[in-house]
């Protein structure tokens, strides 16, 4: 019964071989995304850096995003 549901009538070698493809691809790029998306986080947070500490706390009061920047950069410091 297994085998028959692998097989898929003769045409599981296709179907098996697209889902290891679409699976690989979808991988590759959440982890291309997530790789460009933690590299800009470090540029922001190099840049924040820059600003005066008054200016930096009404940002972060600001923006959820901004604040979540900071605190994960303070956790890798």
């Amino acid at each position: 019964m297994i085998t028959e549901f692998l097989k898929m009538g003769g045409y599981g070698i296709y179907v098996w071989s697209s889902f290891f493809i679409v699976i690989t691809s979808c991988a590759f790029l959440f982890y291309k995304t997530r790789k460009t998306l933690k590299k800009y986080e470090k540029e922001f947070a190099k840049e924040l850096e820059k600003l005066p500490a008054e200016h930096k706390k009404r940002i972060a009061k600001s923006s959820k995003v901004i604040s979540s920047i900071l605190a994960s950069q303070n956790k890798l410091s």
